[in-house]
């Protein structure tokens, strides 16, 4: 059936795809929306800071 060398190639062709989706679903539930969240909130304290210089030069 398989030769020792396209065992081996097999093998690695798995643990190559095992990692990616492990590495994709990491990425997709936990480091995007914490990129996404964490540049609002960073968004969001700009507008406040500007709102109240705005309100000091009043």
């Amino acid at each position: 059936m398989f030769e020792f060398d396209q065992y081996l190639g097999f093998l690695a062709f798995l643990t190559i795809l095992t990692i990616g989706f492990w590495l994709m679903i990491f990425l997709l539930t936990f480091v995007v929306p914490y990129w996404i969240f964490g540049a609002t909130i960073e968004n969001f304290k700009l507008k406040m800071e500007a709102k109240r210089k705005a309100r000091e030069e009043a």
